[in-house]
C-alpha cells in the first residue's frame, strides 16, 4: 500500500494486521530515506540506529517470504521515501494499491507533527507517478482508496479493496488492539498517538480545513495529483 503521510495509512495497518492470515511491516524503506537524504524528521536518528537502511537488502527482505509464514503480507509504503536506487518497478512480484486524501486535510494535520517546507514531503506528486507506473507495466489500473470513504463506511470500502487485490474479506479488519503495537516503526512514538488511542477506524471527516498562507499554497499544488487519482477510487 502506497501513499503519503498522515492519511490513515497506520490505521490501514493496523486494519491489515487484525488479520490472523497476515503481517504487517511499517515504512520499511525509512531509515534508508532518511540515511540518504538527511531529512531531519521527529526521531531520525533513532530510526536510522533501529532499522536496514541498505536499500537493496530491504527490497531483498520485502520481496521474500511473509513473516510467520503468513499467506498475506501488508507493507505500508511511501512513494517519497524512494529517493534510493529502487522503486515500485523493482516489486513487480506484489499486489499494489494506492491510500489518498484530500491535501488540504493532509496539510492540516501533517502541520502539528513536523515542519511543512515543500510539497513533495507530502508525497501526492510521487504516489501519482508510482501509480501511473504500475498501470502501464500492468496494463490494468491498480486499486486506489480514499481515506474519506475509507472513514466514511470502512467495511463498504475494505470489501472492495479485498476483492480488488484478490484475498477475503475478514470482519476483524474492522477492530484492533489499543495502544502501540510490536511492528510499529520507532517513529510512531511521536506520529501514532490518535491512532495508538483508537481500536477502530475514527469518525467521518468534518468540513474541508480552510487554509492559508504558504500551506494553502502547498495544499493546492498538490490538488492536482490528488484529483487524478481520486478519479480512479474503487469507492
Amino acid at each position: 500500500m502506497w501513499s503519503g503521510p498522515r492519511n490513515i495509512s497506520t490505521a490501514m495497518m493496523r486494519s491489515f494486521g487484525a488479520r490472523e492470515d497476515c503481517a504487517v511491516s511499517d515504512e520499511p524503506f525509512y531509515g534508508a530515506f532518511l540515511k540518504d537524504s538527511g531529512e531531519d524528521h521527529p526521531l531520525a536518528a533513532e530510526t536510522i540506529a533501529a532499522m536496514d537502511c541498505d536499500w537493496q537488502s530491504v527490497l531483498e527482505a520485502q520481496s521474500g517470504e511473509a513473516p510467520g509464514g503468513a499467506s498475506i503480507w501488508y507493507q505500508k509504503h511511501m512513494p517519497h521515501h524512494m529517493v534510493g536506487p529502487v522503486s515500485i518497478t523493482d516489486m513487480p512480484h506484489h499486489r499494489h494499491a494506492f491510500l489518498i486524501r484530500a491535501p488540504e486535510r493532509v496539510v492540516a494535520s501533517y502541520r502539528k507533527k513536523n515542519e511543512l517546507r515543500r510539497p513533495e514531503m507530502l508525497g501526492f506528486a510521487q504516489v501519482r507517478r508510482y501509480f501511473e507506473s504500475e498501470a502501464e507495466r500492468t496494463g490494468k489500473v491498480p486499486p486506489v482508496v480514499d481515506s474519506d470513504a475509507i472513514l466514511r463506511d470502512p467495511a463498504g470500502v475494505l470489501v472492495k479493496l479485498c476483492e480488488a487485490l484478490g484475498i477475503a474479506w475478514d470482519p476483524a479488519m474492522l477492530t484492533w488492539q489499543k495502544g502501540p503495537h510490536d511492528d510499529d516503526g520507532v517513529w510512531g512514538e511521536h506520529w501514532y498517538d490518535r491512532v495508538n488511542a483508537s481500536t477502530g477506524f475514527g469518525s467521518p471527516s468534518g468540513e474541508t480545513p480552510q487554509l492559508e498562507g504558504d500551506y494553502a499554497e502547498v495544499a493546492a499544488e498538490c490538488r492536482a495529483d490528488y484529483e487524478a487519482l481520486a478519479a480512479y477510487t474503487i469507492a
